[in-house]
């Protein structure tokens, strides 16, 4: 192989690795606006942690269907980064020495798995259903979009006014240096954004050259390389959260970006100018929906039961399950993608 045929595999590398590192720089000054706006550490996590951390699959996105003109890595991004921000759950609960993560968190984490569940479920329903003849449009715009942007909005209603109603907790402590403002912090989480979505942005060329080179599919790239450098930022953050203390802040920034990449799907939809993104996608991609809407079952039952035994002492059923559920739909989309 020449030079250049690692060109791709570089520039992807170069991506990932400043996603990964602005992803931190984020999580720090959100920390920092937490502190200083007295807002909660689920709700930091749940909106605006999560919106940060999911800017490179939004930029990525984009990027993706206008630019690369390659839906099927649009879709597996989005979609591929839910199942992986789940299994993210496994490391979590290995790092959690004391006991299991799930008994460190509140219950209130259900209602958001709970929306979860139902919009990638409807996503997942929509991949099959919209090549058919509910494939609805108003233009080149999927007319179920509009819900999805609705739903994604009574969620993030619902779980505002849940935290209203219940204590809230304060964000960790923050490492930037006390006497910074809230007008520095906000600049420097702006600076961090800019950064994740420029990375974001060129990650899409990367993933289709990578594609062509290797033969594989996009459905498999999308879903699987590109989401993982996407979900770099949600690692950082979640990884940096729980051994700051603030398991809260950790487990609402997952399941806040899984909530946001359904949004993303529907921004997706709305630039994507030939039709309805449903149905120019390949059906393995509700495979990945589903395997999403499973882990996210297998959460809310976590959360319920709050299991106490663990295999090997580290690791209990529940990340079992959970990493069980996403092998099985990696093999599936990558078998699909050969």
């Amino acid at each position: 192989m020449t030079l250049w045929a690692f060109m791709p595999w570089f520039e992807f590398a170069i991506c990932a690795l400043l996603i990964g590192r602005a992803g931190y720089r984020l999580t720090l000054y959100g920390e920092a606006i937490s502190r200083l706006t007295g807002l909660s550490a689920s709700w930091i996590g749940l909106v605006l942690l999560a919106t940060a951390t999911s800017l490179p699959e939004l930029f990525t996105g984009v990027s993706s269907v206008t630019i690369a003109n390659a839906p099927n890595i649009a879709m597996g991004d989005a979609l591929g980064s839910i199942v992986i921000n789940l299994a993210l759950l496994v490391v979590l609960d290995g790092l959690s020495r004391d006991e299991p993560v799930y008994r460190r968190v509140d219950q209130g984490h259900i209602l958001t798995a709970g929306f979860g569940i139902i919009l990638t479920g409807l996503v997942g329903a929509l991949i099959l259903e919209t090549r058919d003849d509910l494939n609805f449009r108003i233009g080149h715009v999927s007319l179920y979009t509009p819900f999805l942007i609705l739903f994604y909005l009574v969620a993030m209603r619902a779980a505002f006014f849940y935290e209203r109603r219940h204590s809230a907790t304060p964000a960790a402590e923050d490492e930037i240096a006390p006497d910074i403002g809230l007008r520095g912090a906000v600049i420097r989480y702006a600076g961090a954004a800019a950064i994740v979505s420029g990375a974001g942005a060129l990650l899409p060329i990367a993933g289709t050259q990578i594609a062509q080179q290797t033969g594989w599919q996009y459905s498999f790239v999308g879903t699987l390389l590109i989401a993982a450098a996407t979900s770099l930022p949600e690692a950082t953050v979640t990884i940096s959260a729980l051994r700051r203390n603030a398991p809260n802040l950790a487990i609402g920034t997952l399941l806040g970006s899984n909530l946001f990449d359904i949004l993303v799907i529907a921004v997706d939809d709305t630039v994507y100018r030939p039709g309805s993104l449903f149905a120019h996608v390949s059906p393995a991609h509700a495979v990945t929906a589903f395997a999403g809407c499973i882990m996210s079952g297998i959460l809310i039952v976590a959360l319920l039961y709050r299991p106490g035994n663990r295999f090997f002492g580290w690791v209990g059923w529940v990340s079992l399950a959970l990493l069980s559920v996403y092998l099985l739909s990696s093999f599936a989309i990558y078998l699909h993608g050969h």
